[in-house]
């Protein structure tokens, strides 16, 4: 059975849908609709991810959603394309620390930084916009991708949001250069 990747262009699942293509994946990429920000779009009765959302994979008995997982997933069953370390690898935790701080931070601190919300809570727990870009500038400013020399799935998972969110990137500097070469190797 092949396995499938329920897409919804133009939505979070992008990122994933262009992973499977760098990855040259045997992996069957299906459109479904979800409803979308603008109040458009309705849950897909064909998406079988519980809350109709998208990615979702699914790999015979495997059923994996949230973007994170799927990327380790996936690089970890496409070792040959070279887009994430596998264990025991040197750089393996520096991939999976960046996986996991897109999804626990980055992407959070994204979201209320567009909402202009702003409470102590979150800045003692998450931390600020500043903040967070300050982190991925220390990072850039002493090496092209988050891993250092080589261009990984987690630059990709990272690099996402600013491809959505243009005003979000600086005018100059290390995470504007980043932005570029990782759009350069996604074919954006």
């Amino acid at each position: 059975m092949t396995a499938v990747l329920y897409h919804a262009p133009n939505s979070r699942s992008d990122v994933v849908a262009v992973l499977v293509r760098l990855l040259k994946a045997d992996i069957e990429i299906r459109e479904v609709k979800i409803p979308r920000i603008d109040g458009t779009g309705d849950p897909d009765p064909d998406n079988p991810h519980p809350e109709k959302k998208v990615p979702y994979l699914v790999d015979g008995e495997e059923e994996l959603r949230e973007r994170g997982a799927i990327i380790t997933y996936l690089t970890d069953a496409y070792p040959e394309a070279g887009l994430g370390p596998l264990p025991g690898e040197a750089g393996r935790g520096a991939y999976l620390s960046w996986l996991f701080y897109y999804q626990g931070v980055m992407e959070p601190v994204i979201i209320l930084h567009m909402a202009d919300i702003s409470h102590p809570m979150v800045m003692s727990g998450l931390r600020d916009f500043d903040t967070m870009m300050n982190h991925l500038s220390e990072t850039l400013s002493t090496s092209p991708f988050l891993l250092g020399e080589k261009f990984s799935a987690a630059d990709m998972l990272c690099s996402s949001p600013f491809f959505w969110l243009s005003s979000l990137v600086p005018d100059e500097g290390p995470v504007r250069d980043w932005v570029t070469r990782c759009a350069e190797r996604m074919g954006s």
